[in-house]
């Protein structure tokens, strides 16, 4: 099949394809998507003992930045939006060690991650009203 172009036609893809800095660039300026981590910051480097009651409805935080820790108090809207909480009912009451440094492999349970040298040598967030 034989296409017939233009002159018009081949200047403009000849120099398209072949010279392509010689029309004039626009860039589109630089943007950073979101400044909100979707990681966890350290809450604590120990756990929380709390005693939990069978049957009610907990949030613990998964972000680290609630100031309940080791619940939610919703930050997480605000400082670390790919985050939500874990939500979870106990069957029965029980005393139980809630994970604070957030790296937990069985939340919202302690399973002593904390003890691991990156989550001793990391600096905890200031606590800070902002």
């Amino acid at each position: 099949m034989n296409t017939i172009m233009s002159d018009r036609v081949r200047k403009l893809v000849s120099a398209t394809l072949i010279q392509p800095w010689t029309w004039p660039i626009i860039t589109a300026p630089k943007v950073q998507l979101s400044s909100l981590s979707s990681e966890p910051v350290i809450a604590s480097k120990k756990p929380f003992k709390v005693e939990l009651v069978g049957g009610k409805r907990y949030s613990w935080c998964t972000c680290g930045h609630s100031k309940k820790q080791p619940f939610c108090d919703g930050t997480h809207k605000t400082k670390a939006q790919g985050l939500m909480p874990l939500r979870f009912i106990p069957e029965k009451d029980s005393k139980v060690w809630l994970c604070g440094c957030k790296y937990t492999a069985n939340p919202p349970y302690c399973d002593g991650t904390h003890k691991q040298e990156f989550i001793q040598s990391a600096l905890l967030p200031e606590n800070t009203d902002s």
